[in-house]
C-alpha cells in the first residue's frame, strides 16, 4: 500500500511539474532524516516562529496522555533547533510550556474556516499547522464536497495571513470503518489541492502523515504519544524545508488601535461587526478588536478579518470607508502618507471629516491635506 501511494504521489508531481516540492512524509527517526536536518540547521539561522496549530481535537490533544498532542514534542524539536518560539491561538490545552493552539474538538472544515478570519487577525502567524477533515469524514458529512471545503479554507488562510506559510498534514489513519472509506480519495485530492497552490507561488506545503498506522493509535480517531510524535516530526521537516527554502519570514507586528490625529480618538469597525460594508468610524480608543488593525505587506489595512475598503471602489471626494473581504483591489490599498495613510487608486487620504470629534462618524477619503483629521498612526504605535 505504501509503495502504491508513493508512486501515486510520484505521478501527481510529475504530472504537476513540482517535483522539487515533495511532500514530507511523517516516519520514525533515520540516519538520513538526521542529515536531512542538520543540513537545513546549517544552512541559516533558524527564522523566529510565531506558530499557530490549527484544527480538530487531534490538535487540542484528545488521546494524549497529557493534552500536548503533536504540539509538545514540535516544541521541543524547535526549540532545540534554536527557533525563538510562540505558540499563538484561543485555547490553551496541556503542561507545555506554551499550550496556546487553535484545536477545537468535534470540528468540521467549515467550522474552522467560521473562526480563521477573526483569529488570524488577532494572532498573525507566520507559520500555520493545519490538520482537520477527520470529522468531515467520520461524520461522512458532505464527503464529495470536502476537498473543496479544504481548497477554499486555505485561500481563506493565505488571505488572512498573507506572509504566512501553511503547512497542511493529510487526515490520519483511523479505525473508523467510516472514515476509512473516505479518507484515502480526500487525502489523493489534498495532494491535487495542495501542490495546485505550490505551483502558483503560495507558500503552502503538504505534509504527509501515512506512517502512522494503528498501532499509533489511542482510539478509533486519535493518536497516542507515539502517533503525535511522528505528527511532531513531519511537521518540524515541513518548517525546516519551508524555512531553508525562504518561505519563512519574521512574524509580522501583531494589530492594534490606528489612533486619530484627533486627540482620544481611534480608527473603528462600527459594533465591532465583521459583514462585508460595515462603515469604517471614528469612536472613542478602548481597545477592543474593533480598533485592532494590522498592516499587511500586500498594501492593506485589516481588522476582524477584513480589509480597510473604500465603498464600491470610489475614488472622488468624500466616498465612505468600510472593511470588506480582502480581495487585492485598489481601492483596498493604502500607503503610509504624510503622517495618514493615502490610497494609490485616488489618490486621496483617508480623512475625518470635518474633523468631527463625534463617536459614529464615518471615515472618507479626501484630497491629501495634511490636516489632524488625516493624521493616524500606524497599528499599535
Amino acid at each position: 500500500m505504501q509503495r502504491l501511494r508513493a508512486a501515486l504521489v510520484a505521478s501527481v508531481m510529475a504530472a504537476l511539474g513540482t517535483a522539487a516540492a515533495l511532500p514530507v512524509t511523517a516516519t520514525a527517526a533515520t540516519p538520513s532524516t538526521a542529515v536531512t536536518a542538520s543540513h537545513a540547521d546549517a544552512a541559516a539561522a533558524p527564522t523566529s516562529l510565531r506558530l499557530m496549530p490549527l484544527g480538530n481535537s487531534i490538535t487540542w490533544g484528545v488521546g494524549s496522555p497529557s493534552g500536548n498532542s503533536y504540539r509538545g514534542f514540535l516544541w521541543n524539536s524547535l526549540t532545540a533547533q534554536g527557533h525563538a518560539l510562540d505558540f499563538v491561538g484561543s485555547g490553551r490545552n496541556g503542561p507545555m510550556s506554551d499550550p496556546d493552539n487553535e484545536g477545537h474538538s468535534g470540528w468540521r472544515i467549515d467550522q474552522i474556516a467560521s473562526v480563521a478570519d477573526s483569529v488570524l487577525a488577532q494572532y498573525r502567524p507566520n507559520v500555520i499547522t493545519l490538520e482537520i477533515g477527520t470529522n468531515d469524514l467520520n461524520g461522512d458529512y458532505q464527503v464529495p464536497t470536502a476537498p473543496d471545503r479544504m481548497s477554499a479554507l486555505i485561500d481563506q488562510i493565505l488571505r488572512g495571513a498573507p506572509d504566512a506559510t501553511v503547512l497542511v498534514g493529510t487526515v490520519i489513519v483511523s479505525t473508523s470503518t467510516t472514515e476509512e472509506a473516505n479518507r484515502p480519495a480526500f487525502n489523493e485530492k489534498l495532494i491535487q489541492i495542495v501542490q495546485s497552490k505550490t505551483a502558483a507561488g503560495k507558500h503552502v506545503r503538504l505534509v504527509d502523515m501515512s506512517a502512522l498506522t494503528a498501532a499509533d493509535l489511542s482510539d478509533a480517531l486519535h493518536p497516542n504519544d507515539n502517533g503525535f510524535s511522528k505528527m511532531a516530526d513531519a511537521f518540524n521537516a515541513g518548517i525546516q524545508a519551508a524555512d531553508a527554502a525562504g518561505w519563512i519570514k519574521p512574524p509580522v507586528a501583531v494589530g492594534g488601535p490606528v489612533r486619530s490625529g484627533i486627540a482620544g480618538k481611534c480608527l473603528d469597525v462600527n459594533s465591532g461587526s465583521s459583514a462585508n460594508g460595515t462603515a469604517a468610524q471614528l469612536w472613542s480608543c478602548n481597545g477592543t478588536d474593533a480598533q485592532s488593525w494590522s498592516a499587511s505587506s500586500d498594501g492593506t489595512l485589516r481588522a476582524l478579518g477584513k480589509c480597510l475598503d473604500v465603498t464600491g471602489a470610489a475614488t472622488a471626494n468624500g466616498a465612505k470607508a468600510e472593511i470588506w473581504d480582502c480581495n487585492g483591489g485598489a481601492n483596498q490599498q493604502w500607503q503610509p502618507y504624510n503622517g495618514g495613510y493615502r490610497n494609490p487608486a485616488s489618490g486621496r487620504c483617508l480623512d475625518d471629516p470635518a474633523s468631527a470629534t463625534a463617536d459614529g462618524t464615518q471615515a472618507v477619503i479626501w484630497d491629501c491635506n495634511g490636516g489632524a483629521n488625516q493624521q493616524w498612526t500606524t497599528p499599535g504605535a
